[in-house]
């Protein structure tokens, strides 16, 4: 593994927790180094950090409030 790719899990703590759940993914690592980018991919749909994820949430987030007015009023 290059420096650039230890610099990136290093900095990256999405990375880094996925990696330190997800160890296996080390050997594809050390294989192929832009594999960093499909990790990244993984964690993000892993941890629910996607756009489409960050939509849902915020339209969940919507139908909360409009039930609390509904409520109140």
């Amino acid at each position: 593994m290059d420096k650039e790719t230890l610099y990136i899990i290093t900095t990256n703590p999405l990375i880094r927790q996925f990696l330190n759940e997800e160890s296996y993914h080390y050997k594809y690592l050390f294989r192929d180094k832009n594999y960093v980018k499909t990790i990244e991919k993984l964690a993000k749909e892993k941890y629910k950090m996607t756009a489409q994820d960050k939509i849902e949430k915020l339209k969940d987030n919507i139908n909360l409030i409009n039930a609390f007015i509904s409520v109140i009023e």
